[in-house]
C-alpha cells in the first residue's frame, strides 16, 4: 500500500466521522451529511484504485 492509499484511508473515516458529528450538532441536514459521505467514500475509492 502507498503513502497515498495510506492517506485515503486514514483521511476518509474522519471526514465522515466529522459530518456525522455536525450532522448531530445540528450544523449539516441529512441530505448534506448523506452527500458528504457518500462523495468522500466514491473519492476514495476511485483514487484509492488508480493510484
Amino acid at each position: 500500500m502507498s503513502e497515498a492509499q495510506l492517506g485515503l484511508v486514514t483521511a476518509t473515516p474522519i471526514i465522515i466521522i466529522f459530518a456525522v458529528a455536525l450532522r448531530r450538532m445540528g450544523v449539516l441536514s441529512t441530505t448534506g451529511t448523506v452527500s458528504a459521505v457518500a462523495l468522500s467514500v466514491a473519492i476514495a475509492v476511485v483514487l484509492f484504485t488508480t493510484q
